[in-house]
């Protein structure tokens, strides 16, 4: 059984429809990249998935049970479903350790003690079991985002979705934060991510979702995807924004 299945997804703005029958199934462990140009609908469907916006028509089904529309049944949920931003949102006046132990002892019932390991644990996985102590404004933008990572994984979800976490670090942080999803891709940890790094997305996913009006328009493994796109539309995405960067 798929952790997550998703079955024609609307969803619309205003006049603007911005999903359009969208289906999709993840697995147990599985990494998926989402890609497309600006206004695909790509950081509208994390949303859904996290029950931050509600749907028009279709289903979610996540560990085998559709994803409750709000409420007590919603927020137990979304326990099991991490999501990261791109803004990192760390408390500031709280230390990395303290923002991260804040969701395991206050949503979850979690002892101090017990979320202290969590928190040295989590920052072993993105490589800052130094800056426990620190404070978000002594840490590198690169390093925030990793602490927010690391802040999501302290829930133990099981599944964790990253909406175009890279996209306001400066080139430079980039590869610190991809180096550390490499990391949890090879953990088995379940990924959708929407992503501008292509490099990663080629090597780390299993699966490359291309998103466009709205709608899947192609999926499969990346590289069979990018040496051979089947969609004009696709094609054109490839030449003019991969192979440039990548």
């Amino acid at each position: 059984m798929p952790i997550l299945e998703l079955a024609g997804l609307r969803k619309s703005f205003g006049p603007h429809l911005v999903l359009d029958d969208v289906s999709l199934s993840v697995e147990q462990g599985e990494v998926v990249a989402i890609v497309g140009r600006s206004g695909s609908g790509k950081s509208t469907l994390l949303r859904c998935i996290n029950g931050l916006e509600k749907l028009d028509g279709g289903t979610i089904t996540f560990a085998g049970r559709p994803l409750p529309s709000g409420g007590a049944a919603l927020r137990e949920t979304r326990k099991q479903i991490g999501i990261v931003f791109q803004n990192y949102n760390l408390f500031p006046h709280h230390t990395v350790e303290r923002n991260i132990t804040l969701g395991p002892t206050i949503a979850k019932g979690v002892s101090q003690a017990e979320a202290m390991a969590l928190a040295q644990a989590v920052l072993k996985q993105v490589d800052l079991e130094d800056k426990r102590q620190a404070y978000p404004a002594q840490l590198s933008g690169g390093q925030q985002q990793r602490v927010a990572v690391a802040r999501a994984l302290a829930m133990e979800p099981r599944l964790m979705l990253f909406d175009e976490i890279t996209s306001a670090l400066d080139p430079e942080l980039v590869g610190e934060v991809v180096a550390a999803l490499e990391r949890l891709a090879e953990s088995g940890m379940t990924m959708v991510l929407v992503t501008h790094e292509m490099g990663f997305a080629r090597h780390a996913a299993d699966t490359l979702v291309f998103m466009h009006q709205g709608r899947i328009w192609e999926k499969g493994r990346p590289r069979e995807m990018f040496a051979s796109p089947r969609t004009a539309e696709f094609e054109t995405f490839v030449r003019a924004i991969l192979r440039p960067h990548d």
